[in-house]
């Protein structure tokens, strides 16, 4: 306002035009109070602009998505030219199954993935010694000149998550604006908590723990004291904690985003269209990704079979007294389970498999429960929160441990950590497949600290009850304990030492043979997706192969293991995770790369410019009483602050298209189609004529299922 009280009519851009409106009327005594009526009009707008803004906040998915209007003949034209006329900002995302996609056999992946897996099985069965001779040599190079690259990529990968989770990037969702998580909080944590369940909760939870406990990592405790008890949970928790759920979170995360939020295909490649370009993405540098991915996958789902396999030998071995187990009837058992395998993929009782995976999880725990109850109840209740504190305060001590403290720390290291580090790279695609297709409409912050810490915290307890009970039983000596046990037989001595539960060994053979079943089985619709181009429901005859692949990999490993079948099984996990370890470092560039086009992410960035250029401005020419309005600009002056939002990184992504890559019109304000097709429906091609039309759900050619488009 100026001196002689005059309203000042100039008005900045993204202010309310109507001055009357903001200047404040004088009393009628001339001091310059607001009058009752006027003040409680202005608390009133008040508070309208504070429900509007919440209203905003929470809706941001109901907006119109159309075009920004066309200017009237007195404002600058518009010129933009956006895909489907929406703008980028006002995109909701797409999600995998509003896409038209036509899936098919990669026959390139596949055929080169499953070459090169099919001579390795066959070279290992015909002449392991001379496998054996060039993995330990690749091992002895792989741990001593890359084994502080696992570490690194361990550590950058838990910090980058963090960071992304409690960054304005956390908020947005595994899906589109206004769409609710698929499942409740409570099935979502179940089912985290299933993933994480498995046979190292049996063969790791009781073994490990003591291993540390009897022989403490170097420069760290004396062999069985106080210290050494409290260092050995912390050292296992360590290694099955926050690092690794971290790397099935970073794969998991990606993908999920890729697939529900941009709608691209369930593939590792489709992580990388932003930072390699469709083109590279969808051509070499996606499929050697991929194929890196197919690899990882298999030989670490094998080691894990492999372990069942050993776990099952020693129990069987037991209870019929047959005697030490070799590596031949480790055979037997792989080949048995199996038979197993192929008949659960290729008769359709895959639901039937889902409902075993879950009575497992229930045996499991109630396994845990008994040794818990049965136990030292007392001890392990006192143990477990002093064990969590350990790992808590120990745990960048043990970050930071390689080369640099020794030899014998970095013969533990190989053994251990990055064994450990490249195990979990192995299984990443797998697991991290399984929590992206879990977590479909939860915020990016809901999905990293939940898959972080939930499954951890679990794992936490239940790894705390069965190596604290082992460890007390060896310092009480038990019957059956001893310093020179092999890792297999220690879960089942524990139980021998049980009050009440003779029958348990039974059960825990029967819960450790569905484990390799319901295990190979969906390690193999991964392996599917990944060579059918994402497809969700890969051919039968495709899972099987991979199986079938997958199991002779764990018959390898485990003959190259000789007296230790552990040594093979841990020397080709180290050896095939380095190229997917690479990779790892890819995704987070990638996705980082990725969220900063994200539509919410750039409706911020247009928020926070236009309000802190309509606050500076307003309050420059009006001092306290101004509000907002918006206005068309000049080219370069709004609220975009120096975006190209014409720029493909931002509207290459939402072009629709039809099963051939062919663009189609579409609208995202109705969801409708221009050619009129609907997720019912499927685009056919007839003799010679590239018309799309309504058919099945199976495209047909000569009588012939050719491909599927998703439904």
């Amino acid at each position: 306002m100026s001196d002689d009280s005059t309203p000042d009519n100039s008005q900045p851009a993204g202010t309310d035009s109507d001055t009357g409106a903001n200047a404040p009327t004088l009393g009628s005594d001339g001091s310059g109070s607001l009058r009752p009526e006027r003040r409680a009009s202005r608390d009133k707008l008040k508070a309208d602009a504070r429900r509007v803004s919440r209203e905003t906040g929470k809706n941001l998915g109901k907006l119109d998505y159309s075009r920004p209007r066309h200017p009237s003949e007195d404002e600058p034209e518009n010129n933009t030219q956006y895909p489907h006329n929406t703008h980028p900002i006002l995109v909701p995302g797409i999600a995998i199954d509003e896409q038209r996609r036509r899936y098919s056999l990669d026959k390139v992946i596949f055929a080169v993935a499953g070459t090169l897996t099919v001579a390795f099985v066959i070279w290992g069965i015909t002449s392991p010694s001379s496998v054996a001779s060039v993995a330990q040599t690749a091992y002895d190079w792989a741990t001593m000149n890359v084994g502080w690259f696992f570490n690194v990529v361990a550590i950058i990968i838990l910090v980058a998550l963090l960071i992304l989770a409690f960054s304005s990037y956390g908020k947005i969702p595994l899906g589109k604006d206004d769409e609710k998580a698929e499942f409740s909080t409570f099935s979502w944590v179940a089912m985290l908590f299933a993933a994480g369940i498995g046979i190292g909760v049996l063969f790791f939870g009781p073994s490990e723990p003591l291993t540390y406990f009897i022989s403490p990592p170097p420069l760290t405790n004396d062999p069985e004291s106080t210290e050494a008890l409290h260092g050995a949970m912390a050292q296992t928790y360590f290694h099955w904690g926050f690092h690794a759920w971290a790397m099935y979170a970073l794969v998991g995360g990606a993908i999920a985003y890729a697939a529900y939020r941009r709608g691209r295909s369930l593939l590792l490649s489709s992580i990388f269209q932003t930072l390699f370009g469709k083109r590279q993405s969808e051509g070499f540098a996606g499929k050697l990704v991929d194929i890196f991915a197919i690899v990882a996958t298999l030989f670490g789902t094998a080691a894990a079979l492999g372990i069942a396999a050993m776990q099952i030998g020693t129990g069987v071995s037991i209870v019929s007294g047959a005697g030490p187990m070799t590596n031949n009837m480790l055979v037997v058992i792989i080949c048995v389970l199996t038979v197993g395998f192929i008949i659960s993929a290729v008769s359709g009782v895959s639901k039937g498999i889902r409902y075993l995976s879950s009575i497992n999880i229930i045996l499991t725990v109630g396994i845990v429960a008994l040794v818990l109850f049965l136990g030292p109840t007392l001890f392990l209740l006192n143990l477990l929160p002093s064990a969590l504190m350990e790992y808590l305060g120990s745990l960048f001590d043990m970050m930071g441990r390689s080369l640099s403290w020794g030899a014998e720390t970095q013969e533990f290291q190989s053994v251990w950590t990055v064994y450990y580090w490249a195990w979990w790279i192995s299984w990443s695609p797998f697991v991290g497949t399984f929590i992206a297709r879990i977590s479909r409409g939860r915020s990016i912050r809901q999905f990293i600290l939940g898959t972080i810490f939930i499954p951890s915290t679990l794992l936490f307890v239940a790894y705390g009850i069965m190596g604290g009970t082992s460890i007390w039983m060896y310092r009480e000596g038990a019957a059956g304990f001893s310093d020179s046990m092999a890792a297999p037989e220690v879960f089942f001595t524990l139980i021998d030492n049980l009050p009440f539960v003779e029958w348990l060994p039974f059960v825990a053979i029967v819960v450790l043979a569905i484990f390799f079943i319901t295990s190979a089985d969906s390690a193999s619709v991964v392996m599917g997706m990944l060579t059918s181009r994402g497809d969700q429901e890969p051919k039968k005859w495709v899972v099987v192969f991979w199986g079938l692949v997958m199991s002779g990999i764990a018959v390898v490993m485990l003959l190259l293991g000789n007296a230790s079948a552990l040594e093979g099984l841990q020397q080709l996990v180290i050896v095939t995770a380095v190229p997917f370890a690479i990779i790892m470092l890819f995704i987070i560039v990638a996705w980082f790369k990725e969220l900063r086009t994200d539509p919410l992410a750039l409706r911020r960035k247009y928020a926070q410019n236009a309000v802190d250029n309509a606050v500076v401005a307003g309050a420059d020419q009006f001092g306290d009483d101004f509000a907002f309005q918006v206005v068309q600009t000049d080219p370069g002056d709004g609220a975009n602050g120096g975006i190209d939002s014409e720029h493909e990184d931002y509207t290459g992504w939402y072009q629709r298209t039809n099963a051939d890559g062919e663009p189609v019109g579409y609208d995202y304000e109705t969801g409708e189609w221009a050619d009129g097709w609907t997720p019912e429906t499927t685009d056919a091609e007839d003799d010679g004529d590239e018309d799309s039309e309504a058919t099945s759900a199976r495209s047909e050619v000569d009588g012939q299922p050719e491909s599927r488009v998703t439904e």
